[in-house]
C-alpha cells in the first residue's frame, strides 16, 4: 500500500451511507470511503457484522483490521484460528493467507485495504 495524493481530511462515519453484504449467515454493513488516485486507491471501511455472522467466502485480499467492539473469529485456510477482541488488530498481505471470519457475538471493525 502506497499512500499518495491524499489531502488531510476527516470522516464522520455515521454520515457515510452503509451498504449491506449478506454472509452465509447474517450480514455485514459497510460504510466505505476511497482515498487517493484511482490506480492506487485505498479503501477504508467501518464494518459491522451482525451477531452470528459467517462469511460466505475465503478472502485473499490484504487488510489491516482493528476490532472496535464485539468479537471476530478468523480462520486461516491452514486451520489456524485467531480471535480478535476490542483493541486488537491483525494484518495480512494480498495473497498471503486466505482467511474467513465469523462474529458469534457481532463485531464492529475498522478496515484499511
Amino acid at each position: 500500500m502506497k499512500m499518495s495524493d491524499i489531502p488531510f481530511g476527516t470522516v464522520d462515519w455515521e454520515t457515510v451511507e452503509p451498504t449491506r453484504h449478506p454472509g452465509e449467515v447474517g450480514e455485514a454493513l459497510w460504510r466505505t470511503r476511497h482515498f487517493g488516485p484511482a490506480d492506487n486507491a485505498i479503501r477504508v471501511r467501518m464494518v459491522e457484522y451482525s451477531p452470528g455472522y459467517v462469511s460466505d467466502h475465503w478472502c485473499s485480499k490484504g487488510h489491516v483490521l482493528f476490532c472496535l467492539s464485539g468479537e471476530l473469529e478468523t480462520r486461516l485456510e491452514d486451520g489456524r484460528v485467531f480471535v480478535l477482541k476490542p483493541g486488537m488488530s491483525y494484518q495480512v498481505a494480498d495473497g498471503a493467507e486466505a482467511h474467513r471470519s465469523t462474529a458469534p457475538k457481532g463485531a464492529r471493525l475498522f478496515i484499511v485495504d
